[in-house]
């Protein structure tokens, strides 16, 4: 059982280093009110939770000005994994 994604895109928002599956901290940084939030597990059982600031949500996800974070949580069966992305929103 497998607790990785295979894709974790925000738009065309850059991911701070690139997307590995192995990596589970990044950063991004965006002057858009909202991002569409892809995350892909590599198990189809697996289910992925996505939580901003620890609240459950859904994409698009909508920033607040400053710092965001989103959590993107793997769970299969008794695995689970946790990426996590800073997002830093600039402009008004």
């Amino acid at each position: 059982m497998s607790a990785d994604l295979t894709e974790l895109k925000l738009g065309s928002l850059t991911l701070t280093p690139e997307f590995d599956p192995d990596v589970t901290e990044y950063t991004a940084s965006t002057s858009n009110a909202t991002t569409a939030v892809t995350a892909t597990p590599e198990d189809e059982n697996a289910t992925v939770a996505l939580k901003l600031g620890g609240t459950t949500v859904s994409s698009p996800v909508t920033w607040a000005s400053g710092e965001n974070t989103l959590t993107a949580e793997v769970t299969n069966g008794d695995v689970s994994k946790t990426y996590t992305v800073t997002v830093t929103k600039t402009g008004a």
